[in-house]
């Protein structure tokens, strides 16, 4: 293990923010991540795990403290009858590892394809898109308990998955540090499709799934259906699109209550509008997922609104774009879309990314 210091970070991240790490641990074994944990221990240095950097958003002052990178590789695929299992390390790009699966006539990832970031992301956000989550295939997680740095194996019951959120990211934030998932997929299936706008993209492209072969023939129509629809909002890393440096979406999805949900579609009518477009998704336990980029919209910030250095993507008003180098122009940014439309829908909105202190 080798300890830098005064490292940028803005290098390391999707939006290009952020001042440098006192400390920056580059991990290439779970041994380099225990060393590096005890070695900020020892010190009483504040750490912060650092995977893809595309949901992170750092001060511009930087991080004080050790900033562990997390750079495990290595993939392993069994097949067990009509499933595999599928092992990577935490360190792995998400979409080659999906490209993989895909080439190796497997389903159940496809509709994730073009995420950006890292494997060791996956559980903890319970990464989903286009109807699909990896809450649905993931069945082991490993992982070093910070404070022992012991190693633990979690299944799928026990990582307590959520609509974007995890035990990892919720109630054991910054407890554990994964460093392995295994996804079970199934061999040689036809994917199913769960989203509108997806369906749409495969017919308007002249797609019918039932009409190919399953596994690779079908996956592969869905997987490059997904990464054309996400390149059109700008949603794929392109170091040639300015709207690309961003974190993604950066505000979840709201779940409202049926009292919620009726109190958006009341002020909706207030405005002369027809109550039933609002856009809106059954979610389970009787829930409503309500479309962010909407709310958003509606609220006042149309697509390419600039604040500073800072603004809403011209492809997509859920993604917040950098076109400097102030992450405190993009915060003030988030905060007045989150208060816009608190006041025009009576929705608090979740900001997605992590807003890492200088600590």
């Amino acid at each position: 293990m080798h300890i830098e210091q005064h490292m940028p970070l803005a290098p390391l991240t999707s939006l290009r923010l952020g001042g440098p790490a006192r400390y920056l641990a580059r991990c290439t074994s779970v041994e380099d991540l225990r060393e590096s944990l005890a070695w900020a221990a020892e010190r009483g240095q504040p750490t912060h795990v650092l995977g893809g950097g595309s949901n992170t958003v750092f001060a511009d002052a930087g991080f004080a403290g050790l900033v562990v990178h997390v750079q495990l590789r290595g993939v392993d695929i069994t097949t067990e009858g009509d499933t595999a299992l599928v092992t990577a390390a935490a360190g792995e790009d998400w979409d080659p590892l999906v490209a993989r699966c895909v080439a190796a006539d497997l389903t159940g990832v496809e509709c994730l394809s073009g995420i950006p970031g890292l494997v060791g992301a996956t559980p903890m956000q319970n990464v989903g898109a286009y109807g699909q989550e990896v809450a649905e295939s993931i069945v082991e997680v490993r992982a070093i308990e910070r404070d022992s740095l012991e190693e633990v194996e979690f299944d799928n019951e026990d990582c307590a998955f959520g609509y974007r959120t995890s035990r990892f990211k919720g109630v054991n934030r910054d407890r554990f540090l994964i460093t392995s998932v295994t996804y079970r997929l199934p061999r040689c299936r036809r994917p199913e499709i769960r989203y509108p706008e997806l369906a749409r993209r495969l017919q308007a492209d002249g797609l019918d799934l039932d009409a190919l072969d399953p596994g690779r023939p079908a996956s592969g129509a869905v997987r490059a259906a997904v990464l054309a629809v996400r390149r059109g909002k700008s949603m794929v890393l392109d170091e040639a699109d300015p709207n690309a440096r961003s974190a993604g979406s950066f505000f979840l999805n709201p779940t409202l209550s049926d009292v919620q949900l009726e109190s958006v579609r009341q002020r909706w009518r207030e405005r002369g509008e027809d109550p039933a477009s609002v856009p809106v998704f059954p979610v389970a336990g009787g829930l409503h997922k309500v479309a962010a980029a909407w709310l958003v919209e509606w609220s006042g910030f149309s697509r390419g609104t600039r604040r500073g250095t800072a603004g809403i993507s011209e492809k997509h008003a859920l993604a917040l774009v950098s076109y400097g180098d102030s992450a405190t122009d993009l915060l003030a940014l988030a905060a007045e879309v989150v208060a816009a439309v608190e006041k025009t829908f009576g929705v608090t909105l979740e900001r997605e990314p992590v807003y890492v202190p200088r600590a």
